[in-house]
């Protein structure tokens, strides 16, 4: 279990975070969007419990893009590093923070793999057993609910 709060933050320190409750749940999502804001593979993410972040450096300094029919995409003004998504319908129940954000290990790991139908041709999905979804939330053939 990692120590509360769970703080992190920015490549250049100008957005700082803190999150006061256990983490929700965590993923790695390989859909294009995510391959082409990361620049790799797939993005990986963990779900915080609603009210449980906040910001306490920089919050003047994110930016953000929302994408037609996708999740909002934030980050630091100053060095572009990614720093969460959430539904733009919903951002308090749905907020995702990049788990490369963490200043030290966030206590959760990855437990499934979404958009699988879409992963980056050049690098395979590793065979390390999580589940897999096509999708969001449709599993993959062979996948164990």
């Amino acid at each position: 279990m990692a120590p509360e709060p769970l703080t992190g933050g920015c490549a250049c320190g100008a957005v700082r975070y803190e999150i006061s409750e256990p983490l929700v749940s965590a993923s790695y999502c390989h859909c294009t969007r995510c391959q082409r804001r990361t620049g790799t593979a797939a993005s990986a993410q963990a779900r915080v419990a609603p009210g449980s972040l906040t910001w306490v450096q920089g919050e003047d300094n994110i930016g953000s893009w929302t994408p037609e029919g996708g999740f909002t995409k934030a980050f630091c003004t100053s060095c572009g590093g990614q720093l969460y998504s959430c539904d733009p319908d919903n951002p308090e129940t749905t907020t995702g923070v990049r788990l490369g954000t963490f200043d030290g290990d966030p206590g959760i790991r990855p437990q499934k793999r979404t958009h699988v139908a879409s992963a980056a041709a050049w690098e395979p999905i590793p065979d390390d057993g999580l589940p897999r979804f096509d999708r969001g939330g449709e599993w993959t053939e062979g996948s164990d609910p």
